[in-house]
């Protein structure tokens, strides 16, 4: 569906000369997700760091001719270009929003809030209803004031339901939701402490949250809920559908939970007259819950018992995350199988741009199965879509895709097509792979993971999981702490802290962070042959590297005036001039840079000679997490900032001034100076131990375990027979050892790792590739479970503790030989 650009103007009271009779289809907020320009409308949001107005260039240098805009800017060099000034560009958002889903009002649409859950129901209910509905629903987890309007935008005439979550954050927020959503039935999930500081109690969210079923005729929710919600908000004329495992007067009460090895059975009686159970085939408690919500819905949409107990045996666990992982032949690998829809594939497609960079890319994929739209139509959408990112090959598997195989012709640089899977992995040979991203996208009916395993890498069950969204959500967290023009430099040295430095590098080049920093030259090289664009320190140089410096477009840092004159010496005989350099300067750490008394001498020779130019001066602080040295803090900001201005006042020219480190970031805000450097907060450890800031755990050490014996009080476990039993016990032994990373300080009950929701004690000593654990009190343990070493269950912070250790020591020490996989939810 489309609207004309002057209809929109109207729509959203904006004013402007609509230079361009052009018809939009798509709405654009992230200048980097370009995909079909001329049929696009480009909002300049503003957030706390970044204001899209200056993105306007780039966006229209990529073909978008229709732009909204709430400041006043130059538009004469926009000749061909329509701009629209409106008051605010993201009341605009979500005005235009509001209007498409007011032109579907007999559209029926269920509207998801609550703290935890959401996404999961959301995906539940459509498994559950697509045979009945064509559905319309948010991407993965569009939920916020900018995501909701995206989401609701996608309605079409094809669409028979709507299944929208809505998240908020602090009060305010829901009502504008409310009126692009319009849901006709509510789900409220669950309420729980994430976003609390965002309200002065669990009632003012639980109201607020409320706020989304104004309209709604039907509302479900767990009855202890309405206990905190105001009278005033519970409108007697709507139909409530409560559920509860404790109270008998709920609308559907849950007598019993069983829970068996793979599945819980549920016993419920709904409406005080209708017993009957229903088995799922989880057994966490959230599954639980949610299941149970899904029970409610499908009772609102009059579902026979035996139907919802059928159709709630058949839930398929839901992959939030696309995975990104090293495949055969230098290749990398995206799994993004758990939902095969066609906006869910746009999404995935923007995904591997972003992460390819300039490399080779490849998409497989699947037959999409209810769409709702006519199958050749459908496919030309696919078709184009492919053709606008350059996919260099195409591999369709599956009946409609053969069918349809002309509309792709063209579309890249290969086209192949395949019935099935086991034809593909019948007439393809893996190393014709190679070197290259390759996303997968495939119905979960077509078994996408057998292709998965054969491109996989393999090496053992040990595994490093990354996930790319804790980053981006703690860089967002650090830089919302920041005054407005305060830089980031974000530290991917030592392998990202042993995460990987090209794939963690990619992900914070495309969340616009001002600098890199790297330890050596060599992991500088990685990152450009990786594409990687931005500007980049090199915080460890020798005469040896000065080449490459040069080469790849390096940054050096400056730390002494041996360094210094052997690349003055270097750049004179290469006749290059005004070369970028960073200056270290040492104020109380007393490991490398120039002391005070050396600030004259060196800030004389750059004012002197032409070779370098310097970028950045900068130094470090020795304890700014520590309260006790806050004084000794302030002192080296003193004396740093003195000799800031002493170079300055000899060279003539500013620079960037950067002395505050992750902790320093919240603890001292007041020496942000120009730009500050994100380490091992970016990954979810906060040094500051600043309690008011949430971060969330972007690493987890995982592996499996490869036997459990049952051994007698008295015996021994290990080398060296370090591990005496004091009672007979189950004793697991695991997939990791030192070589591992999983360091020997652990062993002898000293650590302890996370199994199946326990804690369970190293016995023994640590071994080179092994390590034993007691699992003795802990039940349905199996060999092949997953172990969780650290990570959301298990902190780092606690490992570091047990190993008299920081947690930099932690994440550095993952070995190389366990292989990183890189989630993105």
């Amino acid at each position: 569906m489309s609207y004309p650009i002057k209809n929109i103007a109207t729509i959203i009271q904006g004013t402007g000369n609509l230079l361009v009779d052009a018809d939009i289809e798509h709405l654009l907020t992230d200048s980097r997700k370009i995909t079909f320009p001329s049929a696009s409308l480009f909002f300049a949001l503003h957030s706390n760091r970044r204001n899209g107005h200056s993105f306007i260039n780039e966006v229209y240098e990529r073909g978008v001719r229709n732009f909204v805009i709430d400041e006043n800017i130059n538009t004469s060099t926009f000749t061909d270009a329509t701009f629209i000034k409106v008051k605010n560009t993201l009341t605009a958002l979500q005005t235009l929003a509001a209007y498409h889903r007011s032109q579907f009002s007999e559209l029926p649409v269920i509207g998801i809030t609550g703290s935890n859950g959401k996404t999961i129901v959301k995906e539940w209910l459509y498994q559950l209803l697509r045979s009945n509905y064509q559905i319309v629903r948010s991407p993965r987890s569009y939920n916020s004031q900018i995501g909701v309007p995206l989401s609701v935008w996608q309605i079409n005439k094809q669409h028979t339901l709507g299944i929208f979550e809505a998240g908020i954050s602090t009060t305010e927020e829901m009502q504008k939701l409310q009126s692009i959503i319009q849901p006709t039935i509510g789900v409220f999930t669950s309420l729980g402490n994430a976003h609390n500081e965002g309200f002065t109690s669990l009632q003012e969210k639980a109201n607020e949250k409320w706020k989304l079923f104004k309209q709604a005729n039907i509302i479900i929710c767990n009855k202890e809920l309405l206990k905190l919600i105001n009278e005033d908000n519970i409108a007697i004329n709507k139909k409530f559908i409560t559920w509860s495992t404790t109270d008998k007067t709920a609308t559907l009460f849950v007598s019993s939970v069983k829970k068996n090895s793979n599945t819980t059975q549920i016993h419920v009686c709904f409406d005080k007259n209708s017993n009957y159970h229903i088995t799922i085939p989880f057994t966490d408690e959230a599954s639980v819950e949610n299941a149970i919500t899904c029970c409610c819905v499908l009772h609102s949409f009059h579902f026979s018992e035996e139907e919802i107990a059928l159709r709630l045996a058949l839930l398929q666990p839901v992959e939030m995350r696309m995975q990104l992982k090293k495949a055969i032949n230098n290749c990398y690998v995206i799994n993004d199988s758990y939902s095969n829809d066609f906006s869910s594939l746009s999404i995935a497609l923007d995904y591997l741009k972003q992460q390819s960079g300039n490399n080779v890319t490849t998409v497989i994929l699947s037959d999409i199965l209810q769409s709702g739209l006519a199958e050749e139509d459908l496919y030309k959408q696919v078709a184009a879509e492919i053709q606008q990112r350059n996919i260099h090959r195409f591999i369709g598997i599956g009946e409609q895709l053969n069918k349809y195989h002309t509309l792709f012709v063209n579309i890249a640089q290969q086209t192949s097509f395949y019935t099935s899977v086991e034809n593909f992995l019948q007439q393809t040979n893996p190393h014709q792979f190679k070197d290259e991203f390759i996303l997968l996208k495939g119905a979960r009916r077509f078994a996408f993971e057998r292709i998965d395993d054969w491109l996989e890498y393999k090496i053992h069950q040990t595994v490093l999981e990354i996930n790319l969204s804790a980053i981006a959500y703690n860089l967002k967290t650090y830089q919302n702490q920041l005054q407005k023009d305060t830089k980031v430099m974000a530290m991917v040295k030592a392998f990202s802290y042993g995460s990987g430095s090209a794939e963690i590098a990619r992900l914070l080049q495309f969340h616009k962070v001002d600098y890199l920093a790297v330890a050596y030259v060599d992991e500088g090289i990685e990152l450009r042959k990786a594409d990687i664009s931005l500007p980049i320190m090199v915080m460890n140089v020798d005469e040896v590297g000065f080449n490459a410096l040069i080469e790849y477009n390096l940054e050096p840092e400056i730390y002494s005036f041996n360094i210094y004159h052997s690349l003055h010496l270097y750049l004179l005989q290469q006749a290059i001039t005004n070369f970028p350099i960073h200056l270290k300067l040492n104020t109380g750490m007393n490991r490398l840079g120039f002391d005070e008394k050396e600030v004259e001498r060196i800030a004389t020779l750059l004012q002197q000679n032409n070779t370098m130019i310097v970028q950045s001066v900068f130094s470090h602080l020795t304890s700014s997490e520590d309260e006790a040295d806050d004084a000794f803090t302030l002192q080296q900001a003193k004396t740093f900032l003195q000799s800031c201005t002493a170079i300055e006042n000899k060279i003539g020219y500013q620079f960037i001034k950067h002395i505050s480190n992750s902790a320093a970031v919240l603890r001292h805000p007041s020496l942000q100076m120009n730009m500050i450097r994100l380490g091992i907060g970016l990954y979810g450890v906060d040094a500051s131990n600043n309690h008011h800031i949430h971060l969330q755990p972007a690493a987890t050490l995982k592996t499996t375990i490869a036997q459990i014996r049952n051994v007698k009080k008295g015996e021994t476990i290990g080398y060296n027979r370090k591990g005496k039993l004091e009672r007979d016990s189950k004793i697991a032994t695991i997939r990791i050892g030192y070589a591992d990373g999983f360091s020997r300080k652990l062993g002898n009950g000293i650590g302890s790792v996370f199994v199946n929701g326990q804690l369970a004690k190293t016995v023994g000593n640590i071994c080179m590739d092994m390590a034993m654990i007691d699992v003795t009190d802990i039940d349905k343990v199996n060999e092949d479970d997953s172990v969780e070493i650290f990570g959301i269950h298990l902190p780092i912070q606690q490992v570091a503790q047990w190993s008299n250790t920081i947690s930099y020591e932690i994440m550095t020490s993952v070995s190389q030989r366990v292989k990183r996989i890189y989630t993105e939810e």
